[in-house]
């Protein structure tokens, strides 16, 4: 079974994978601190691998694993491929607040209206809000794009870690 398809990488994909072994075997499968070129972090039940200092870039991904028991000799897994947490936290911050500046200048482009004042500078900043939100779009599927390697890179150390065909 492939945790990931191989064609294909979206956007912080997440999966599940049901595990014929215990939970705390899985969890001693990780207890390697550094298997370059990766950096594994284990906290309880949560085990985050990135990539060490000489192979990151702006874009690269990390991958955050939870193992939680299923049964005595049963084991689910719970996997979330994604950018650095910090870059995605920006990225999101950016985007909301293009949207929050889009709002504003509609309500103040309609109030102006209604008041017969002019309201050209609001709709031109709300057409420069769209560019720059389809910008923020475009460097996000560049960052996708050339974070796509290392998320296969990834997907290959915990298929061989958990011993999965």
């Amino acid at each position: 079974m492939n945790t990931l398809p191989n064609n294909d990488i979206a956007l912080r994909p997440r999966f599940q994978l049901d595990i014929n072994k215990p939970k705390q075997q899985l969890l001693a499968a990780f207890d390697i601190k550094t298997k370059p070129p990766f950096l594994i972090n284990k906290i309880d039940d949560h085990i985050f691998i990135k990539f060490n200092k000489e192979e990151i870039h702006f874009w690269s991904p990390q991958l955050h694993l939870e193992i939680t028991k299923k049964s005595p000799n049963t084991s689910k897994i719970y996997g979330l491929f994604g950018p650095n947490p910090t870059l995605w936290t920006f990225f999101m911050f950016l985007h909301f607040g293009v949207a929050i500046l889009f709002i504003t200048l509609s309500v103040w482009a309609y109030s102006s209206a209604s008041l017969n004042k002019p309201y050209y500078l609001q709709l031109g900043l709300m057409v420069a809000m769209i560019i720059l939100w389809f910008t923020l779009y475009a460097f996000g599927r560049i960052g996708r794009k050339k974070g796509k390697p290392q998320m296969h890179m990834l997907n290959e150390f915990i298929n061989a870690i958990l011993d999965i065909s």
